[in-house]
């Protein structure tokens, strides 16, 4: 079993033990009211994105994601959250010491032995969901689980559709699929676009992700035989009837749209099963973007 496989697997547990810590980080964690930007790179910016949705929807408050690198430096907020499993991603730590003494900070990390312990002012330490593979699982989807709990957002319902994702065979055909679209709406688009991230990590497939009522302006042109559409929350009306008439396989979301992920994160994994790739060892990427002083900014995970 490679690194990967045996770290999704987990994501049940991790999930459970997030959602029991969620009170005790109250303080560090966004008040309701509070203005709220929710930053990361890679896998953490995707996780920012359905985090900063869904506590708007809940009332929250003012909330935004952004990739760590394009932050509005000149906007104010009253709290900025980071997302880094790493916490040595030369993009979160360069935004956090900027924002030191004006704007409250917190990151949320996988290893309290890294810079970002002293970047930011609050520091949520998710150690027990750290990972060996490059290939981002456990960490994104355990911190996505602690803010959800933390608006009341987290049941015991979603860790038992978990382990169905795990028991549960996939679709068939769709590991043979040549191309993967993953759609989403509201918070589930973050989630959509995890998806597509993993596919081209650990498989090099060809993927893309879209909001759902996005994809017929346009995308839905690449649709046909041996392409795959799924789909992360209810679709829109129509919507699964016309990828099927296209030819494509139409995979609809019945579980909680975090455990549609940890599906997905299986295909991936399958998909490089079947193409004789390494899932823990994707070519040209590596566990931490450090960049060196004055590089380019590059892509971090």
């Amino acid at each position: 079993m490679t690194y990967v496989e045996d770290e999704l697997n987990s994501q049940p547990e991790c999930w459970t033990r997030a959602a029991a810590q969620a009170a005790r980080h109250t303080a560090a964690l966004p008040a309701p009211g509070e203005r709220v930007a929710i930053v990361g790179c890679g896998t953490s910016y995707f996780m920012a994105q359905s985090a900063a949705a869904l506590r708007e929807d809940a009332g929250q408050g003012e909330t935004d994601a952004f990739a760590a690198s394009e932050f509005p430096r000149g906007r104010a907020y009253d709290r900025v959250v980071a997302l880094t499993r790493s916490g040595t991603t030369t993009e979160v730590l360069d935004l956090l010491t900027a924002l030191k003494g004006r704007t409250r900070t917190v990151a949320l990390t996988a290893d309290p032995d890294t810079p970002v312990m002293t970047a930011a002012d609050d520091v949520v330490v998710l150690d027990f969901a750290d990972e060996r593979s490059v290939v981002q699982t456990r960490f994104a989807t355990t911190a996505l689980t602690l803010l959800r709990a933390h608006l009341g957002l987290h049941t015991d319902a979603v860790v038992t559709d978990a382990r169905t994702a795990l028991a549960a065979g996939l679709p068939q055909g769709l590991v043979a699929c040549t191309q993967f679209t993953f759609l989403g709406a509201g918070w589930t688009v973050g989630l959509a676009n995890e998806a597509g991230l993993k596919m081209r990590e650990a498989s090099l497939s060809w993927t893309e992700a879209y909001p759902a009522m996005e994809y017929r302006h346009g995308p839905i042109s690449i649709s046909t035989a041996g392409t795959a559409t799924w789909m992360f929350g209810e679709a829109p009306e129509g919507l699964a009837d016309q990828v099927r008439d296209t030819g494509a396989l139409w995979v609809p979301g019945g579980l909680d749209p975090l455990a549609e992920l940890v599906r997905a994160q299986r295909l991936a994994v399958a998909v490089a099963a079947a193409r004789g790739l390494d899932p823990d060892r994707p070519r040209h990427l590596t566990r931490s973007v450090i960049l060196a002083p004055d590089a380019p900014t590059a892509p971090g995970a």
